[in-house]
């Protein structure tokens, strides 16, 4: 097989859902995040997390905003990814450092908002207790379809196994077929709108 093909589908799939992401009007995006932050808040694994591993979601991602600003009010220490390297010298990578409310955020590369806090080492997402990552779609074994920079598959290399890794998706935007490449790492749950799911892909879980 050619292997740029599994390239070029992502491609494709990313496409069509970023298009899908951008009919959506911000009313229904705020509604969406008030939704996931209930859930996430309520979902154990993160409830009774010491320290959680976010991001700040930018466009018609599903919103973080609220979600940060209430794990923050819940004592949970907050670590927020830093994007570093470069696509033509090895490719990009993350570092973390941690979240101290919207003043500790800067304009960045990508139209990024990233923390001015002292960076922590990329070897940092080791230590949460709970990541929270973007994505565009998850696939019913969990593989994640992020943006194409392959930034958090670096990470999730680096994340104990048995770690709650979480992807925030719109609900149609979970169980969607996606293209598979060796360097691709699976999340474990999604949070949607309408709740939060084991991966491989399983009724919603209660939470308690």
């Amino acid at each position: 097989m050619d292997p740029s093909q599994p390239t070029a589908a992502k491609t494709a799939v990313r496409d069509r859902l970023e298009t899908s992401r951008n009919r959506r009007s911000l009313a229904e995006v705020a509604r969406c995040a008030a939704q996931i932050a209930d859930h996430l808040l309520a979902q154990p694994e993160v409830r009774r997390a010491a320290s959680v591993a976010a991001y700040v979601s930018v466009g018609h991602e599903p919103g973080t905003g609220i979600l940060l600003e209430r794990l923050l009010a819940a004592g949970k220490r907050v670590l927020l990814p830093l994007t570093v390297g470069s696509l033509a010298r090895g490719g990009l990578d993350l570092d973390w450092a941690p979240y101290q409310g919207p003043g500790s955020l800067a304009a960045a590369r990508f139209g990024l908002l990233e923390p001015v806090t002292e960076p922590l080492g990329r070897d940092a997402i080791g230590t949460p207790d709970a990541l929270l990552v973007p994505g565009l779609a998850v696939s019913p074994a969990g593989v994640r379809l992020g943006k194409g920079g392959g930034c958090y598959d670096k990470a999730l290399a680096r994340v104990p196994v048995g770690t709650f890794t979480c992807v925030l998706l719109y609900a149609d935007e979970v169980g969607l077929e996606v293209p598979v490449e060796p360097h691709d790492r699976p999340v474990t749950h999604a949070a949607t709108p309408d709740g939060v799911i084991r991966l491989p892909l399983g009724r919603p879980v209660a939470a308690g």
